[in-house]
This record gives structure tokens, C-alpha cells and sequence, in this order.
């Protein structure tokens, strides 16, 4: 005769595993942490600031192109 199996532990392990993956998926996909965000964020500000400290007054890429 087979071995007796509890249904809800086995619904229960199933979830369990299922949310876990989930979870997975989900840090994978929103990524980085409050810090590595932070991080991200202070890079790209200095990155804008220094590259807007070069630009040059008065030349052609002050305005932006017309189209049509």
C-alpha cells in the first residue's frame, strides 16, 4: 500500500515554495537596495553637475533643434 499523505502539508510546502520564488522574482526585478539607490542617484547627480559645468554659454546646443 502507498504512504499516507497529509493534503495540506503538501498545499502548504507548495505555497510556501511558490512564494518563495516569487519573492525571488521580485528582488531581481526592483533590484537594489535603499542604499544602492541612494548611491546610484548621488553618482548620476555629480555626473549631470560636471558635465553641465563644461557646457559652453552661448553656443548651438543651448537651444534644441526644430524639427519640420
Amino acid at each position: 500500500m502507498g504512504e499516507v499523505i497529509n493534503l495540506n502539508q503538501f498545499r502548504k510546502k507548495r505555497e510556501k515554495a511558490e512564494k518563495a520564488t516569487r519573492a525571488e522574482r521580485n528582488r531581481v526585478k526592483h533590484g537594489l537596495s535603499k542604499e544602492e539607490r541612494r548611491a546610484t542617484r548621488n553618482e548620476t547627480e555629480h555626473r549631470d553637475a560636471e558635465i553641465e559645468g563644461k557646457r559652453l554659454e552661448g553656443g548651438p546646443s543651448d537651444e534644441p533643434p526644430k524639427i519640420g
